[in-house]
């Protein structure tokens, strides 16, 4: 054999000894990727243990954990309204074994806050969201109006008058009643409280005339006479309330401020790993008792179509929230 003629047969060899190499890892990393979770996933729950971010989390992880066939290990990381765990998941490898639990006042605080060290929509692939927890707008028995409509003819009557809690600057319920005074174009005084509870306390001792506060926390109140319902805050009637309209039924269509929880993963997590989570949270939201246990206690779980829906939903919910913000005059802090 000639010397080109060799030389020829071992490029050949080569080239075949490489493209064998290629295709075995191919399939190794097919076999790797297939094994999907092979080790536990770290669950950050940015807030302490017993809030409703850690106990809705919690009710799912357990079932979440058998379908995946994989252990959860819950990691509560509380503090600065939620971004010091959401800046570790945004910091953490996008391999799929480090996510986190979301709110909705993630997508509220870049408008009360001076600075968020992370980008909701860009460090982080949306998964699903999970359950969600409407307000109750509620009053004092005092309050004149029985509906909504009639509420709001009431309080244009008064302009800057009348008062409404929240638990603080910046909280679903502070967004909850400005949205509500930006699209029945009110004017209302903010009375801000540290906590829901005890701004709850004070609306019921009719301290201050109005909150919209959750459903779990205001209607055994409601119940009992010591407060007055108007209407819930999502676009469907609550399971836990099904004959106190929406809202938007009753008088501000359009209107919809809800709590709600969801799963992310830090961003450039592969697609494939996000598409996994997402089939196995819906089905885990799907399960008759998860569902049971949830409405029991006034959420309704309300898995995204596809992380692509969840993600136009965080977008759509941060642009809202700057939009009242500005309208109503709140500045970052």
């Amino acid at each position: 054999m000639t010397y080109m003629n060799r030389a020829v047969s071992e490029r050949g060899l080569l080239f075949l000894l490489r493209m064998l190499l290629l295709s075995m890892s191919g399939v190794f990393a097919t076999q790797a990727f297939a094994a999907y979770p092979d080790r536990p996933i770290r669950l950050i729950v940015p807030s302490p243990a017993g809030g409703g971010t850690d106990s809705s989390t919690r009710a799912i992880t357990p079932k979440l954990s058998e379908i995946l066939r994989q252990n959860i290990i819950i990691d509560n990381r509380g503090g600065a309204s939620g971004n010091l765990g959401a800046e570790m998941a945004a910091q953490a490898p996008a391999d799929g074994y480090t996510l986190l639990a979301i709110i909705a006042s993630h997508t509220s605080n870049p408008a009360v806050m001076r600075s968020v060290p992370f980008d909701l929509a860009r460090d982080f692939a949306p998964i699903s969201r999970t359950v969600t927890l409407p307000n109750l707008l509620v009053s004092h028995p005092s309050i004149a109006a029985k509906d909504t409509r009639e509420l709001i003819a009431l309080l244009k009557t008064k302009p800057g008058q009348v008062q409404f809690a929240s638990g603080g600057i910046g909280s679903i319920q502070h967004f909850a009643m400005e949205l509500f005074v930006y699209m029945a174009k009110l004017k209302m005084i903010h009375v801000p409280y540290k906590g829901v509870g005890p701004a709850t306390s004070d609306v019921i001792a009719g301290h201050v005339p109005m909150i919209a506060a959750n459903i779990f926390t205001v209607l055994p109140h409601v119940k009992s006479g010591r407060l007055r319902a108007y209407g819930v805050s999502s676009t469907e009637r609550s399971s836990a309330a099904p004959d106190i309209p929406t809202i938007a039924e009753a008088g501000l269509p359009g209107y919809e401020a809800v709590q709600w929880y969801g799963l992310v993963a830090p961003a450039k997590t592969p697609p494939a790993i996000v598409n996994q989570l997402h089939t196995a949270v819906v089905q885990v939201l799907n399960d008759p008792e998860i569902r049971q246990r949830f409405q029991g206690g006034g959420a309704d779980p309300s898995p995204s179509e596809s992380p692509a829906a969840y993600a136009k939903l965080i977008r759509s919910e941060l642009k809202k929230w700057a939009d009242v913000a500005k309208a109503a005059g709140i500045k970052p802090e």
